[in-house]
């Protein structure tokens, strides 16, 4: 088999990746032809080899092996072995793996039997993801993940190259079988964390990546782009990352060079001061990435074409093309060293790796994709700030290289309808940070709505990316659609910026705890059906439930439906004020301002105040804590620089926020502690409570009550409270008394409701009176059912009456 290795200097270190890929040896159980090594009490790997050789070195998936040593117990038969933890019961009988002679029993945690498995059985997983959304106009086939209801799955790393620890990529000397067992049952999230560990755990975003991103296939100039970022700024909408799609590079080039898709020479004409534009993008807080198509090589025209021409010892004269070669070291490195290097060092912060010609190479077994991943991830930390790229999905182990391009889709509804399942079923696959062409990429039709709705759902989504074709009447500028659509498009894009303090603190989360930003519902209640059936609902970050709205709404009611189930306990809508008893399926409907989004009796969700409106990413001097009522709550706000090029401990800043709920509420927030350097030294605070009644409320700093500034809406049931700036390294007591839930203003929801329904008056009037003279909400139900209505009013009316059960 043909090796990837020449004669040429060694890899630069950037490009290493760190590794621990040799087991425990005590762990490791091993015969002439198989091995088997306990990693976990529920993860397994098995190996078979005719050779009997064995490989202990990384692989494209697998990273670390180096696991505690767990508890297990081994009984040799002669012929046969069995292998015991508290979790699995492996029986093998020495010969070649399969179906009669290799099996294992899963069990729960409390030891009961949940399956079995034989060797050869696929199962049925929950799905994990794809590695493209191109061309998708609805649902689309799902690689597998590491999930499933029977408890356990299994990872074929049988073809997985392998990584040198001096950053090069070979193929497996020898054929054999290496199978990794995951039986974990139900617990999903331990079944994650494991995961993780083995494969390598999910990076730390750059803070800037979490805000808004603008991006269009659009043949722009420099000047155009410039008026463009400063319309926005004049309207108010923050941007974090400028997207220049491939027209920022010669596309109109000679047909005897090919197409115009790979590029790296600066269109002169349309950006006749490259660097200069970089500089003022980077003056206006704006990150920059580029898009490249690099499976044509480097053709003539090119201006790094004589010097990489050189480095590869081609006769320049010639004009021969460099080809695209990733398996060939000597080339990728001058790849990066003249192809990209010189860009960056203009102001190009990473790239958009637009891979679209397949997975050959001159290498079998290696995906060109997965290399481009790999490496340019290594690669963008060599100027000492932290790793992005931008690309898409190569199979597991993907997640190590963030951020995931999920391609060019349609526009239309059904596209939208797949979008939020899609995002959160990744999760399976440990892949959290996807990035779509939120609003759609092309083809489909205009619809003021489904673009108001797919950039709802982008708030609530990993990345929120606006895209759009090159087609003159299809762009993502919320100024292009109606009325209500800009206005509400435009607030979606200040609350993702917003929400950028409880972002970033999930983003440490995703990456130190092995918690992605969006979770199945199931991943919470395993043991649930309904949370199995909510296949658009999901979890966003630890306090809140998201539902997003992907169907029209009823043009006679003026509300669309989202039919949830809400977990037992306390929840409050995010938006509306709204309480909700939980423990069932209920149907939730909503106007065009807003999506259904759940917070827990007792969140808290840490936000920046744009008061003062700023399209700054950096640590706010002044935050909006959004706290919820009904149970005990905390949260830790962490925060540090938002771009080093290393995760330290030492470099966090984080403030604990509690909530203590009672006749009397307490209300904390503690000094910062850690690295305070990276926060503002004082803070204004805006801490908004959240379903509660209008009461007394008393704020004392260190002990010394406090001046405030306090208001109560009633419409959202919401008490707020506005300090002056103060030390955030003191701590902030807030007493409020006599705390009690809010309770639904029903007559005046139901009276909202109807106002703006397309029907008759009289209607109106005969149902806001039953409303009005109800004994209860379910002698109003019974007398609603028989006006028999328009099932969406009645559906609406229903959740307004049985919000509180």
């Amino acid at each position: 088999m043909e090796t990837l290795i020449h004669e040429l200097k060694p890899m630069p270190n950037h490009l290493k990746f760190s590794s621990e890929p040799y087991a425990n040896s005590e762990a490791v159980i091993q015969g002439d032809h198989y091995r088997f090594t306990i990693l976990t009490p529920e993860l397994i790997r098995m190996e078979y080899s005719e050779q009997g050789i064995f490989e202990d070195r990384a692989t494209q998936t697998v990273l670390n092996r180096h696991f505690p040593l767990p508890k297990f117990q081994l009984i040799d038969h002669g012929n046969g072995l069995e292998l015991i933890t508290d979790r699995l019961h492996l029986i093998y009988n020495l010969q070649p793996f399969s179906r009669h002679g290799l099996s294992v029993r899963v069990r729960n945690d409390s030891g009961h039997l949940m399956s079995v498995w034989n060797y050869g059985d696929t199962g049925h997983d929950l799905g994990g993801t794809a590695r493209t959304l191109d061309n998708a106009d609805g649902a689309i086939p799902l690689e597998h993940g590491l999930l499933s209801r029977s408890g356990y799955t299994v990872v074929d790393d049988s073809r997985s190259l392998l990584l040198e620890e001096d950053g090069r990529v070979e193929p497996r000397a020898q054929e054999g079988l290496d199978l990794y067992f995951f039986g974990y049952g139900h617990e999903y999230l331990n079944c994650l964390k494991d995961f993780y560990q083995l494969c390598g755990r999910t990076p730390l975003l750059p803070r800037y990546a979490l805000g808004n991103w603008w991006s269009r296939y659009y043949r722009y100039s420099e000047q155009e782009y410039k008026v463009l970022m400063e319309r926005f700024e004049q309207e108010q909408i923050p941007f974090s990352v400028a997207v220049m799609d491939m027209d920022w590079h010669l596309v109109d080039i000679d047909p005897q060079y090919g197409s115009g898709w790979t590029g790296y020479t600066w269109n002169k004409e349309l950006f006749p001061n490259p660097q200069g534009f970089l500089a003022w993008l980077h003056d206006k807080g704006l990150r920059v990435t580029l898009n490249v198509h690099p499976a044509d090589g480097v053709r003539a025209f090119e201006e790094p074409y004589l010097a990489i021409a050189a480095e590869m010892e081609l006769d320049p004269a010639k004009g021969d093309v460099v080809e695209f070669d990733i398996t060939d070291p000597k080339f990728l490195q001058a790849y990066f060293k003249f192809l990209h290097h010189p860009l960056e060092e203009e102001g190009v912060d990473f790239w958009w790796i637009d891979w679209q010609q397949g997975g050959v190479t001159k290498t079998p077994g290696l995906d060109p994709l997965w290399m481009l991943n790999h490496y340019h991830y290594l690669d963008s930390g060599r100027r000492g700030n932290r790793r992005l790229t931008f690309s898409r999905y190569a199979g597991l182990g993907s997640h190590r290289y963030p951020v995931g391009f999920s391609g060019d889709t349609i526009v239309t509804w059904e596209s939208l309808d797949f979008q939020p399942y899609f995002t959160a079923n990744a999760a399976n696959a440990g892949y959290g940070w996807w990035s779509h062409d939120i609003g759609g990429h092309m083809l489909g039709y205009l619809d003021d709505e489904l673009a108001l709705r797919w950039v709802q759902f982008g708030v609530f989504s990993p990345i929120l990316r606006l895209h759009s074709s090159a087609s003159p009447f299809n762009s993502k500028e919320p100024w292009r659609f109606n009325k209500i659509a800009e206005e509400v498009m435009k607030d979606c894009l200040r609350l993702r910026h917003r929400l950028l303090p409880y972002l970033y603190t999930m983003n440490r989360y995703a990456s130190r705890e092995s918690l992605p930003l969006v979770r199945p519902m199931y991943y919470h209640h395993a043991e649930q059906n309904e949370a199995y059936e909510v296949p658009n609902e999901y979890y966003f970050g630890t306090e809140l439930i998201t539902c997003p709205i992907t169907q029209p709404v009823n043009p006679k009611t003026g509300v669309a439906e989202f039919k949830a189930w809400l977990p037992a306990g306390l929840w409050i809508d995010f938006f509306t004020g709204r309480v909700y008893d939980g423990g069932r399926k209920l149907s939730l409907y909503r106007n065009l301002e807003s999506i259904p989004v759940l917070a827990k009796a007792g969140a808290i969700i840490p936000m920046t105040d744009l008061t003062e409106y700023t399209a700054s990413v950096a640590n706010p001097e002044q935050l909006e804590i959004r706290v919820f009522a009904g149970a005990n709550g905390s949260f830790q706000l962490w925060e540090d620089g938002g771009d080093t090029e290393e995760d330290q401990d030492d470099q966090w800043c984080h403030t604990e926020i509690s909530l203590e709920w009672g006749e009397t509420a307490i209300f904390k927030i503690l000094p910062a502690r850690g690295n305070t350097t990276v926060v503002p030294k004082r803070r204004t605070w805006r801490l908004t409570f959240v379903g509660f009644v209008d009461t007394l409320v008393k704020v004392c700093v260190g002990g010394v009550e406090i001046a405030t500034e306090t208001s109560y809406d009633v419409t959202s049931h919401t008490l707020t409270v506005i300090t002056p700036k103060l030390s955030v390294i003191e701590a902030l007591n807030v007493t409020i008394a006599n705390a009690r839930i809010a309770v639904n203003a029903v007559e005046v929801e139901v009276f909202t409701l109807l106002n703006r329904a397309q029907i008759h008056f009289q209607l109106k009037e005969q149902i806001y009176r039953l409303v009005q003279e109800m004994t209860t909400p379910t002698g109003a139900l019974a007398s609603l059912v028989s006006l028999e209505l328009e099932p969406s009013l009645y559906g609406a009316l229903c959740e307004i009456l049985a919000a509180r059960i």
